[in-house]
């Protein structure tokens, strides 16, 4: 009986330690719940961050665009001031909220006492080395930031390549569900760009120039992802003509824009798109005589470019509408706009703010 008796409690003794046992690697998350964890990022480096990630900054646009899509109240800065057009469909409560903190983009003005200032739990690196940013560069920001990890994420600035880059910061971010809507929202323009472009024939695709800058005498080569909507939705970018590749700003002078005589002009720059048609220098442009000259919507993020990242994905059907009115006619982008905005930039549009959207940057009301 003896025995027995003492079978049994080793029996029970073992069952308590299985328990136990499985409840700990059962759940994992409560463990860590208050603690920190340990994540590889996009460049297969292992960084310690807190378990939640409730204040995050980022050292770009591309990145700082991507997170205020997918969880603005946990960004704590920004690159650079918003102006009041781009502020125009902000939300309230997000209006005032962010200090600029800078960047190291364009104008380099990146401030590491700003950042850290700004009391974030980890700061969000973009790796693209075509803009010069590479490991190096993120290991030099974390050994100016200390203790304060730096998380560096690649593919940001290429729409056909951003889903892996809004994947990781939606799991990093907690944001799941956001960042999967924000998936398929741009596969499902892509899907239809990319089918629909396949079928142009060369001979009717249209040819296009980017007026970037106030003066519109600068642009891009298809290299280059600052341009990259034009030959994605079955454009043919005139640069290409006679510059190849080239992932830099070009100079151009309106005499070599007159040699292309594009069928369609794309501006991000509104001094540029406000006077073209009062200008004399392009008057005999074709784009300009045909009023096909057409201007990015800029609110809070433009559209086709400055910066090329998640904001440029409703720029993709948009720029179809723009080159291609007919062949794009299933879209409807007065409902691609509410969708976007409402989930995204967390604004919900009336049909009558998104025609004036649309119709603001040249669309016709009989091409939404």
């Amino acid at each position: 009986m003896e025995k027995k008796t003492k079978i049994i409690l080793l029996v029970l003794i073992a069952l308590i330690a299985c328990g136990l046992a499985v409840s700990l690697f059962a759940s994992p998350s409560s463990i860590g719940s208050s603690g920190n964890q340990t994540i590889t990022d996009m460049a297969n480096r292992t960084v310690n961050i807190t378990s939640d990630v409730d204040r995050v900054v980022a050292t770009s646009p591309p990145m700082t665009t991507i997170m205020y899509m997918l969880a603005p109240e946990k960004l704590v800065g920004v690159n650079f001031q918003w102006t009041d057009e781009e502020l125009r469909y902000v939300p309230n409560q997000y209006k005032e909220k962010f200090p600029v903190v800078g960047g190291w983009f364009g104008s380099q003005d990146g401030n590491y006492e700003e950042f850290i200032a700004s009391e974030p739990d980890l700061v969000v690196e973009g790796i693209d080395e075509g803009m010069g940013v590479d490991l190096s560069v993120v290991a030099e920001r974390q050994e100016k930031f200390g203790s304060l990890p730096v998380v560096a994420v690649t593919d940001n600035t290429n729409v056909t390549r951003i889903d892996n880059t809004i994947e990781f910061l939606g799991k990093l971010l907690q944001s799941e569900d956001k960042a999967n809507q924000l998936i398929n929202f741009n596969d499902k323009y892509l899907d239809e760009v990319q089918s629909t472009a396949s079928t142009i024939p060369e001979s009717e695709r249209k040819t296009v120039y980017y007026a970037s800058g106030e003066d519109g005498l600068s642009t891009y080569a298809s290299g280059a992802s600052h341009g990259q909507l034009i030959s994605l939705v079955g454009g043919k970018n005139v640069a290409d003509t006679e510059i190849q590749d080239s992932g830099s700003e070009l100079s151009v002078s309106i005499e070599q824009i007159m040699k292309w005589n594009p069928d369609v002009i794309i501006a991000t720059d509104e001094d540029f798109y406000n006077k073209v048609y009062t200008d004399s220098k392009w008057a005999n442009v074709k784009a300009v005589k045909d009023h096909q000259v057409y201007i990015s919507p800029q609110s809070p993020f433009k559209w086709f470019d400055r910066p090329p990242g998640a904001n440029i994905i409703i720029g993709v059907p948009w720029t179809a509408k723009v080159i291609y009115p007919d062949k794009y006619s299933n879209i409807n982008m007065v409902d691609a706009t509410k969708e976007f905005y409402s989930n995204f930039y967390h604004y919900d549009l009336s049909d009558d703010e998104a025609r004036d959207i649309l119709t603001s940057s040249g669309l016709k009301e009989s091409d939404l």
